[in-house]
């Protein structure tokens, strides 16, 4: 429950401070003293968005705080998973700085619009004007009967099981596109695959092709140079293996009457031993040379589609295009492994469908069950605000689709008046018998969720006389549960009231401002009197106020 709250330099309001109690409260004052103010506020702790517009004093910041007993809540578990330190008595506060900045704390811990707004989920409850108009939308009546049907376990597994579905859904997509994508350049991918493995590629091959073929085309040359080679060193007067013999001949004479001409006599037997054994390689050489017309053709063809494969993948190597032949079978691969893991994901679809019905199917029958049991708890409390003849249908229509709260469209039909059709509540139901079923809606709520506050701003809307009267005593009974906040004009409400705030307006240094204040029991008398019959209020109107706060 809300403790206290103090508003600076906000809207109407320069600075207000307000301690609130447990029970029922009421808020009144005339229209436009500021009571929306204080809802304002309200909303900017609970995670509202703000701008300049809300402060008085564009020059100052603007600070809402506000003080919440959550001792009795079990929120320790909310503040665990936001590490956000436990107060059983927490301060919220909102600042909204000059420059249009905005910052918002938790026990003095730093915290975003989105924590506020889930804190705020657990704290209060807002009812304004607007909020009647709720009562026709699915979500709301959904949430509802899942609230009396105590469904929030399931809902939450249900919800778990939903999003990982539609994770996996989404990986399935996307895979059955890659699959798309794959097929259709499959054939050529194959192609390419097919005719680089035909290549028989192998590294170094191309620079041997070359090699080979440039020594084949010059065959000729080649022999003619080897020839005259040979002949120079095998010619028997004059050969250069001749010469070397006769030199080695004349080095061995004097070898033995120094180092050094022994080391060169070793030296020139070691150079005709080489050239002896290059000149059997040329003659080897010699006797392999022949003009081979059909390596020549080989080769050509051979290096002609080397060029060719790599120019149409646009490389200049063979181990580029080994490279490129990797790719293309690790994409054969690829379009075989996403085969795999589509079966894998249409199984695992599979499993989370079933478990989605399972699940959808639990929640449906709750609420099939548990809704007649409203529709007697709703009728009965309208009856009590003078609509005995109100009455409503669930119809529970359970579905193939898979929404965010389980399979179930939902339509909450009202009936007013005995033979009237069953409708629509936003077609059949006026204004004043919206906020009484909204009250009574309220009233189930109060019971099944045990939300710490609840405030209602004007629920009172087109109700008047002996309504009103049943209406603040269905709040009053509310008030036992939790804490109860109304805003209302009505005398009959403000009176039931175990405590009576006035908002009002005054007049300061040429600025109008709003301020708040709890009424004694004599100011209690002299408000209501003033509700029932305006500012001139008359001494039958002072006996009636103090008739209905007795």
């Amino acid at each position: 429950m809300i403790t206290s709250l103090s508003i600076e330099n906000f809207a109407l309001i320069e600075k207000l401070n307000i301690n609130f109690s447990e029970g029922f409260s009421v808020i009144t004052g005339e229209t436009g003293a500021g009571k929306s103010i204080l809802l304002g506020a309200l909303g900017l702790l609970l995670g509202k968005r703000a701008d300049l517009t809300s402060l008085k004093n564009k020059d100052e910041k603007c600070i809402i705080e506000a003080t919440f007993n959550v001792k009795k809540y079990n929120l320790r578990s909310f503040f665990d998973e936001n590490d956000i330190d436990f107060e059983e008595e927490t301060i919220i506060r909102r600042e909204i700085l000059p420059r249009g900045k905005s910052r918002a704390f938790i026990n003095d811990s730093p915290t975003n619009l989105q924590q506020l707004q889930d804190l705020g989920f657990y704290l209060i409850d807002i009812h304004s004007q607007h909020q009647t108009l709720e009562l026709s939308n699915q979500n709301f009546q959904i949430e509802l009967l899942d609230s009396v049907a105590k469904n929030q376990d399931i809902i939450k597994n249900y919800s778990e099981t939903l999003s990982q579905f539609k994770k996996v859904e989404v990986k399935y997509n996307e895979l059955l596109t890659s699959k798309n994508a794959l097929s259709k350049e499959q054939d050529y991918t194959t192609f390419l695959l097919e005719e680089l493995i035909a290549a028989d590629l192998k590294v170094g091959e191309q620079e041997l092709f070359e090699t080979e073929l440039e020594k084949l085309n010059n065959i000729e040359f080649i022999k003619e140079n080897i020839e005259k080679t040979l002949t120079i060193a095998d010619d028997e007067q004059f050969g250069v293996i001749q010469n070397l013999k006769e030199i080695k001949l004349s080095l061995q004479k004097i070898s033995n009457l120094s180092e050094n001409y022994k080391e060169l006599n070793d030296r020139i037997s070691s150079v005709i031993i080489e050239f002896e054994d290059i000149n059997q390689e040329l003659k080897k050489e010699a006797e392999n040379l022949e003009l081979n017309p059909e390596k020549i053709e080989l080769y050509n063809q051979k290096l002609q589609l080397l060029y060719t494969l790599q120019k149409k993948h646009q490389v200049e190597t063979v181990e580029e295009l080994l490279h490129i032949k990797e790719d293309l079978d690790s994409k054969a691969f690829l379009s075989s492994d996403i085969d795999n893991q589509i079966i894998k994901l249409e199984k695992e679809i599979h499993e989370k469908k079933n478990s989605l019905d399972k699940l959808g199917l639990q929640i449906s029958k709750s609420r099939v069950e548990v809704a007649p049991k409203l529709v007697i708890r709703l009728t009965d409390i309208l009856a009590q605000l003078g609509m005995p003849n109100a009455q409503f249908k669930f119809e529970i229509n359970h579905q193939e689709n898979y929404f965010s709260t389980g399979k179930d469209e939902i339509q909450l039909l009202f009936s007013a008046n005995k033979g009237s059709d069953f409708g629509l509540l936003k077609k059949v139901a006026s204004g004043g018998e919206m906020s009484r079923i909204m009250l009574a809606v309220k009233s189930v709520l109060s019971v099944d969720t045990k939300l710490p506050t609840i405030i209602f701003d004007e629920i009172d809307t087109g109700i008047s006389g002996e309504i009103a009267n049943k209406m603040a005593e269905i709040m009053k009974v509310m008030s036992k549960e939790m804490q109860i906040l109304a805003i209302t004009h009505l005398p009959q409400i403000a009176a039931k009231g175990q405590f009576h705030y006035k908002v009002f307006k005054t007049i300061k240094e040429n600025t109008t401002i709003s301020e708040i204040k709890l009424l004694n029991s004599n100011d209690r008398i002299l408000e209501i009197a003033e509700m029932l019959s305006g500012k001139n209020m008359s001494e039958s109107a002072v006996n009636h106020a103090k008739a209905l706060l007795n």
